[in-house]
């Protein structure tokens, strides 16, 4: 869609916000907003405790779920405060405050004064150039943060008040529509995961002769498996006992060893963009005596929010691992390897995971739980089968789901570019139509 200009500019000294509108006044943001540095103790406040990890990234929005528990000091806020993720700037934590509380002190709290809305604040502090350009100040190796000193000095862009409300009502009417779209091809996905999951837990379990004759697993939550198969603890299908990686936190570099934990394992795989960090050769070699990694290696989250989780080792590379990740290393046969990572993969064993959990500050499972976890075991030959059987199967869900992230990425670029070149006038939207909105959209308000 195309949107109307701006007739008359004037050009800004700072290359990344270009020309602006002639009548918009441009200030350094700290003249025009306060930063709030009032502590807390949150043992002793009444007030709720706001976890970054409980503001979505480049949206702003308060994500639902567990409200984050905290000790120690945290920063007030008022409703109406702009909170701004100093830690790691470039994941885009900006979130306007609905009602007071506390937050992390890794968040900025900044209130704007009157001639700044607070709406056009969040979005100008959410555009993809503001982030880009804070980000590039960060200062630190491991957890990059950036100072209010620098944040305080940028310019901030100033069209009168009630136009700053204008854009701010465009953004939120455009934005909730981009929403709407990213949510339905969300459920999309969420389909075709349990598609996978289906896929996955009836070959592993009812195998693919359907006139096969059945027989009672003897486990409710397994139910009736063929009556070849065996039916056995998870560590009788494996070449060592279940381990996991060193207990003690080692010394992290900038370069060395890669070091994974709990955070690498996505998508059932390891994503070495989201190591825990760098170790040194000694430290490798110390490690490796305990647990060296090796191809066809299937890994476990055993602990922490994302318990069950599984991924493959697929590469020949040098890295190392933490505690929380048990492993599995089955017997040689490729086929066993690959039959053993759908098992991990079924919901019949994720479901008797599930039960097994404990609890203490977080969910966890034993490895010895974990070893003797039954599964359904059909002879090598059908392994090999039901794992031919499933790769194209699941390859035609992947590329479904490639497809679909590709859209849902487009539709967070046109957000995020939408929020700049309205904060920063490269599209004039203040004679845009926003319609009233219907009687349904009332009562879900």
């Amino acid at each position: 869609m195309r949107y109307a200009k701006y007739n008359e500019l004037c050009s800004s000294d700072f290359a990344w916000l270009q020309d602006f509108p002639r009548h918009w006044r441009i200030k350094r943001l700290k003249f025009s907003t306060a930063l709030v540095n009032e502590k807390v103790s949150v043992e002793e406040s009444p007030l709720s405790y706001l976890g970054l990890e409980h503001i979505e990234s480049w949206t702003g929005r308060r994500i639902d779920g567990e409200i984050s528990n905290s000790e120690g000091l945290a920063s007030s806020f008022l409703a109406s405060d702009v909170l701004f993720g100093k830690l790691r700037p470039y994941l885009a934590k900006v979130h306007l405050a609905q009602q007071g509380g506390l937050i992390s002190s890794e968040a900025l709290v900044v209130r704007s004064n009157e001639e700044l809305h607070a709406e056009f604040l969040k979005y100008y502090m959410l555009s993809r150039d503001f982030i880009n350009i804070v980000d590039s100040s960060t200062y630190g190796s491991k957890m990059p943060r950036a100072s209010w000193d620098f944040i305080g000095n940028l310019p901030v862009l100033l069209p009168e008040v009630t136009e700053q409300q204008a854009i701010a009502r465009f953004l939120d009417f455009k934005t909730a529509q981009i929403d709407a779209l990213i949510a339905k091809k969300k459920t999309l996905l969420e389909k075709l995961a349990e598609k996978r999951t289906a896929l996955i837990s009836h070959a592993v379990t009812k195998g693919l002769d359907p006139s096969v004759e059945m027989k009672d697993s003897g486990l409710a939550w397994l139910g009736k498996v063929p009556s070849h198969w065996k039916v056995i603890p998870i560590k009788f299908s494996l070449a060592i006992p279940i381990t996991d990686g060193p207990h003690s936190t080692p010394q992290f570099y900038d370069d060395g060893i890669p070091f994974l934990s709990a955070e690498s394992v996505k998508n059932d795989r390891l994503d070495f963009s989201r190591m825990r960090g760098h170790i040194s050769e000694d430290d490798h070699a110390m490690f490796s005596k305990k647990y060296k990694p090796k191809y066809g290696d299937v890994y476990m989250v055993k602990s922490g929010a994302t318990t069950g989780a599984v991924a493959r080792v697929e590469t020949h590379d040098e890295f190392n691992i933490w505690s929380p990740l048990a492993v599995l290393r089955p017997h040689s046969e490729k086929s066993l390897t690959d039959y053993l990572f759908y098992v991990l993969k079924s919901k019949p064993f994720f479901y008797s995971v599930e039960l097994s959990w404990s609890y203490g500050t977080q969910q966890n499972i034993g490895m010895g739980v974990i070893s003797n976890i039954r599964m359904a075991l059909p002879p090598l030959n059908e392994q090999e089968q039901i794992c031919s059987h499933l790769e194209p199967l699941l390859q035609k869900v992947e590329d479904q789901k490639s497809k679909i992230d590709s859209v849902i990425d487009r539709l967070m670029e046109y957000r995020s570019s939408l929020i700049t070149n309205a904060v920063t006038g490269k599209i004039d939207v203040r004679d845009f139509p926003i319609p009233a909105p219907t009687a349904k959209e009332v009562c879900h308000a």
